[in-house]
């Protein structure tokens, strides 16, 4: 193929670039990094006037933490959808509120007081506060190790044998178990997985598929953590060696049956899926139940959860054996923002919320809605823009979701100042180093320099947070791209992640 020149104008880079086409290669060479505050503006302005995006939606602020100064506004104003940018309010909400110390506190607690001989006779009650923190997946630990507070709870109380139930108790949180404004194709999804005051793993299960040992037959399907009560319905075919893998998982919502369909080439490594656990209270009152017995305390009554609207375990003539304690709320809030983790994010908003319900609260009134209202008396009583920000949920899956980037950016300048400030920000993913950031801005100005929200979904992108330019100024900035269609296999995440570059690379004042 010959090789030759073109010269054009490329919408989605920053600038005019000359492009190479080498064997079908085209190669950017961008243009100098701006010298001066009004270069960086008029590339700024460029970027978010790019004519493909001329149906599209921009809201971007930017501000310098140390002046106070805006570098730059467009669209500041506009409601949009701010996707999982929502845990940037969720966490600053429960470390206002709670403080990064705070721990979630679960109570262990028996129907009976356990006897001289060491029998409980009645049922052992774990009464759920929405701690996120139960799942092994990512950590040292095993799934058998999540069990071993617990057990030694009942040892430790001196009990030796259980002559009732053991329960889960999820009552502690009102309302159903998806959030609000969800969409019916999340329920099926990791990300979609029930919201419950008692979980377990994040409240969906792995599931290990493996080619069979001919062409033709059935491929080998097993979930890898126990106790689940997941039906699968195994649908998978092993297909020649070189062929095309292809796994689809579907629960109907409301069954737990797990119908796995596809392809599965003979010689591939074993692909791991996931499906989410109904009613996950369950699934932990079973785990527990064998972890117990496993460890010599014998349970003579069966394992069950029970969730809202169901009534909680009478335990008002038993006793108290002991309680579990989660990690700081600090870490709790990093361990949802890092990885963008929705199921975690809306168990410490509906924590909250709960923490707000007093003896005049109407009953009807839902944990969620609660977490809503708390939201909305934290950020007038701290002074924001509470108008601006109208979630009905917390994890930002919510379609409904809107707020503006003139919130975001004064929640952020907020949190700088916070006595939690530093611990918000240290939760915040980075520029290819971790989190949802990892892979992305590497080899740019940007690396290590970028500490930002991410927020994706169907058409509606988001980035917003803070960075250090080149120069070593302190920036805060909020960008969300709504209703963008991608180009020549362009996500809009790159549109903004070429703003933050920009800034980083920055080295005027």
């Amino acid at each position: 193929m010959s090789l030759f020149l073109r010269l054009r104008v490329v919408a989605p880079l920053l600038a005019c670039s000359i492009l190479v086409l080498v064997q079908g290669a085209e190669l950017p060479v961008r243009e100098p990094a701006p010298k001066t505050l009004a270069e960086l503006q008029a590339r700024l302005d460029q970027q978010v006037n790019q004519p493909r995006q001329g149906g599209a939606l921009w809201g971007v602020k930017i501000a310098s933490l140390d002046t106070g100064r805006v570098w730059f506004e467009h669209h500041a104003d506009r409601l949009l959808s701010p996707a999982s940018n929502c845990k940037l309010y969720a966490g600053a909400m429960a470390l206002d509120r709670l403080g990064g110390d705070y721990r979630i506190v679960t109570p262990v607690m028996g129907t009976a007081k356990p006897g001289s001989d060491g029998v409980l006779r009645g049922d052992v009650v774990v009464a759920g506060r929405g701690d996120p923190s139960w799942h092994s997946r990512g950590s040292k630990g095993t799934f058998a190790d999540l069990f071993a507070p617990f057990v030694a709870v009942l040892r430790n109380a001196g009990v030796k044998r259980v002559a009732g139930d053991i329960v889960a108790d999820a009552t502690w949180f009102r309302g159903v178990p998806q959030g609000a404004g969800w969409t019916a194709d999340d329920l099926n999804d990791d990300y979609g997985a029930e919201v419950s005051a008692i979980s377990l793993e994040d409240n969906y299960a792995e599931i290990r598929v493996a080619p069979g040992a001919r062409e033709g037959a059935a491929a080998e399907v097993t979930i890898i953590e126990p106790h689940t009560g997941l039906v699968l319905d195994n649908r998978v075919k092993t297909v020649a060696k070189g062929g095309v893998r292809r796994i689809d998982v579907t629960r109907l919502i409301g069954e737990n049956v797990v119908h796995i369909f596809g392809e599965m080439p003979l010689g591939e490594k074993p692909a791991i899926t996931e499906a989410t656990v109904p009613k996950p209270a369950s699934w932990f009152a079973a785990a527990l139940k064998a972890e117990l017995v496993r460890a010599g305390i014998a349970v003579d009554g069966l394992a069950r959860g029970v969730r809202w609207p169901e009534a909680a375990p009478d335990t008002t003539a038993g006793a108290k054996l002991g309680e579990i304690t989660s990690p700081p709320l600090r870490d709790l809030v990093a361990a949802f923002m890092k990885p963008s983790q929705n199921l975690e994010t809306n168990m410490i908003f509906n924590h909250v919320g709960e923490m707000s319900r007093g003896p005049e609260t109407p009953a009807r009134r839902t944990s969620e809605e609660l977490g809503v209202g708390a939201l909305q008396e934290f950020l007038k009583k701290r002074g924001l823009p509470a108008d601006e920000v109208r979630f009905e949920e917390g994890s930002g899956l919510s379609r409904n979701n809107l707020a503006t980037a003139n919130a975001t950016v004064a929640l952020l300048t907020y949190m700088a100042k916070h006595p939690e400030g530093k611990a918000y920000e240290a939760g915040l993913p980075v520029a290819g180093v971790d989190g949802t950031l990892r892979r992305r801005m590497k080899g740019t100005p940007a690396e290590g320099k970028v500490h930002a929200k991410t927020g994706t979904l169907r058409y509606a992108n988001s980035l917003s947070g803070y960075l250090t330019t080149a120069a070593g100024e302190r920036l805060v900035f909020a960008a969300m791209l709504n209703r963008s269609i991608p180009v020549l296999g362009r996500p809009a995440r790159d549109d903004l992640d070429e703003l933050a570059v920009l800034l980083a690379g920055f080295a005027g004042k």
